[in-house]
């Protein structure tokens, strides 16, 4: 799979210790276990202690998965648990698809 090709730079804004939080953190643990093979860098923040860099990134929900690098920058808002969702937003999906043809 590429992303074995690429590091990616993930920020994953929650809001606290809320059962959404918890959620969207343990879905993408196994999508970056499963898909990324340590090829990535992720930053939680939790947005009741920093708002300031929820304000910087313009983060107007929590849960949010912001993809920083490779270009372009892409949000994913929720629990993440949609894994197809997540995939295509990472550019994943397209990826794995295009090394099937």
């Amino acid at each position: 799979m590429s992303a074995s090709k690429k590091t990616y730079i993930l920020k994953l804004y929650v809001s606290g210790n809320t059962p959404s939080s918890k959620q969207a953190l343990q879905t993408l643990n196994t999508i970056l276990a499963n898909e990324f093979q340590g090829m990535y860098a992720l930053k939680v923040i939790d947005v009741r202690k920093n708002p300031q860099l929820a304000e910087e990134d313009k983060i107007m929900a929590t849960p949010t998965l912001a993809k920083i690098l490779p270009p372009p920058v892409r949000k994913i808002i929720g629990d993440l648990s949609d894994r197809e969702k997540v995939l295509i937003g990472l550019d994943l999906l397209y990826d794995e698809l295009q090394d099937n043809d």
